[in-house]
């Protein structure tokens, strides 16, 4: 039995995500986090840099990197949220269930488990129950 997940590409949510913030987010179909990311710039943009560097940086001639530096700070670790969020997303969707109800793969790294043990070798996550990680894949739903 496999779960059905489709899966994505992390490279193309990264893109997405460097040229809009958000938009990498709203590909994975995130949307709270998306919005959340666009918050986080809004904000970011409207407290900790001067409106004048803000408006050189919309028009494309910015005298002094560091006066928006916030911004491409959280433009940034956007980027990389989307990124390692897809690739997570995608691990999942790699787990796969014996006829007993125990996981073969990692759900973090996808990688194979070794059934005697509680956790995964490859990564030290630890490997949840089966019912916990459905119970907590439908609440993200």
């Amino acid at each position: 039995m496999r779960t059905t997940y489709s899966a994505k590409r992390p490279w193309l949510a990264a893109v997405l995500a460097a040229l809009v913030t958000g938009l990498g987010h709203l590909y994975l179909r995130r949307w709270r986090r998306a919005i959340g990311w666009l918050a986080a710039l809004v904000a970011t943009s409207y407290v900790l840099v001067e409106p004048a560097a803000v408006d050189a940086l919309a028009s494309g001639t910015v005298a002094d990197p560091f006066a928006v530096l916030p911004i491409l700070l959280v433009a940034g670790l956007s980027v990389a949220d989307a990124y390692l969020l897809a690739r997570a997303q995608n691990a999942v969707a790699r787990v796969t269930v014996t006829p007993e109800g125990q996981l073969t793969h990692c759900p973090t790294c996808g990688r194979e488990l070794e059934t005697d043990l509680d956790f995964c070798h490859w990564c030290t996550t630890d490997v949840p129950d089966l019912d916990e990680m459905l119970d907590e894949e439908d609440r993200r739903r």
